[in-house]
């Protein structure tokens, strides 16, 4: 699973869940891919990013980008480069992620995040 997926998944499906987002994740193993690198790609995709979740996953590959988004960041390509290592380049293949609210957790296994409820959680 590419760390640019993780961005857009909740648990707001979950009965009662309100928010659901971001799931806590919990890598257990990862792999690095390599990645065409497009600056325009990255610029197009930073409007649908949730920065907060987007920086605690890249800390939890242990690249460091700023707490906050950069006001002119389509003009610092270092970070861009940096952007793109931890969306693109990073695949998850296996792991949890949880429910902020509930506590749930939904299993990643090779590189597939099982995202399916039971019949008493919808």
């Amino acid at each position: 699973m590419k760390l640019l997926t993780y961005n857009f998944l909740t648990s707001k499906c979950i009965r009662g869940v309100k928010v659901g987002y971001p799931l806590k994740l919990n890598i257990v193993e990862k792999k690095i891919v390599n990645a065409d690198f497009s600056s325009e790609f990255i610029t197009r995709m930073l409007p649908r990013l949730d920065w907060s979740a987007v920086c605690g996953a890249a800390t939890n590959v242990g690249t460091d980008l700023p707490a906050t988004m950069p006001a002119e960041i389509q003009n610092d390509g270092e970070l861009l480069q940096k952007l793109h290592h931890v969306l693109l380049c990073v695949d998850v293949v296996e792991g949890t992620l949880e429910c902020p609210e509930t506590g749930r957790i939904f299993p990643i296994n090779n590189g597939v995040p099982n995202m399916l409820l039971n019949e008493d959680e919808v």
